[in-house]
């Protein structure tokens, strides 16, 4: 009897370790991540993006008790924040989206235009802007008393015309 249980215990130890040693391990954090963007269709930055840290002088100044800290700069994008005294009131962006050019197609519909550019409204608390079918210029809230007005007024603070030049 003592054998057989001997003899049963190695058995089932070896078919478990042989079950698991067989079985995949799960995705890490970053594979879960790029399968995710994969199926969404995300592609590879164009080659021919702009530098995000060129897209830096095309951003507002900071002015009266806003201050404007830059953020994030790859390639085809570029982010700095508004910040009232330590707050964080909003976000701003440049993208080039010559890498995804669908993105354009939500301001087919655009009533609304800054400086002859077209305007979306994203949510409640973003305005996005269509430069030359390329380039992308988001405000985003961050803090309730940056309101909508805002959001269009520091818009309009974007070097625009020299932002379509890039395009062109």
């Amino acid at each position: 009897m003592f054998t057989i249980r001997r003899i049963l215990t190695a058995f089932l130890l070896s078919a478990l370790l042989l079950l698991t040693a067989c079985t995949s391990a799960p995705p890490s954090d970053f594979q879960q991540a790029q399968q995710e963007s994969t199926e969404r269709g995300a592609k590879a930055v164009s080659k021919d993006a702009e530098k995000g840290g060129s897209f830096n002088k095309y951003f507002p100044k900071g002015q009266d008790n806003y201050k404007v800290v830059f953020a994030q700069e790859k390639k085809g994008f570029a982010q700095a924040k508004i910040k009232r005294g330590s707050t964080e009131v909003a976000v701003m962006s440049i993208s080039d989206i010559s890498s995804t050019p669908n993105a354009a197609k939500k301001f087919d519909q655009s009533t609304q235009k800054i400086q002859g550019y077209p305007v979306v409204t994203q949510g409640k608390t973003t305005h996005t802007l269509l430069v030359k079918d390329r380039f992308q210029v988001k405000v985003q809230s961050r803090d309730d008393s940056f309101t909508d007005s805002d959001r269009q007024n520091w818009l309009a603070k974007f070097d625009l015309s020299r932002i379509a030049a890039l395009a062109e």
